[in-house]
């Protein structure tokens, strides 16, 4: 049986979709751009804060769940310009310790919002 997961601590969904869907012991978190869930405004300051941003809404949903940034097998990085790739990656790096998530990441024609970056992210436990 699926379950969807919502918590307050990250953006609302805008459409019919969950904030993440449960399915046995896998968590599936939809994509996440950079809304500060609290003023349902984009976060300010370039790629490095919008991917802080995205991976702490991840974070808040995995932990709505149960789950941790430990537990995450895969993510899908779309980023407005690959050229914030390297910026993107650093951040990134404060989110997760070996063994690494598998990722893909690529540049998107538009994210949502106008945002700069939007990730997505599978969990098992």
């Amino acid at each position: 049986m699926n379950r969807s997961i919502h918590t307050d601590k990250a953006p609302a969904a805008i459409g019919p979709y969950s904030q993440a869907v449960q399915a046995g012991n896998t968590v599936y978190v939809s994509g996440q751009i950079p809304i500060i869930p609290e003023k349902g405004e984009l976060t300010e300051g370039g790629i490095e804060a919008q991917t802080r941003q995205s991976l702490t809404n991840i974070s808040n949903i995995l932990a709505a769940a149960g789950y941790s940034m430990k537990d995450v097998v895969k993510t899908t990085v779309l980023l407005a310009d690959i050229a914030d790739f390297a910026a993107m990656n650093a951040v990134y790096a404060e989110f997760f310790e070996e063994p690494y998530p598998a990722r893909a990441a690529f540049q998107a024609a538009a994210i949502p919002k106008g945002a700069l970056v939007e990730i997505e992210c599978v969990a098992v436990k």
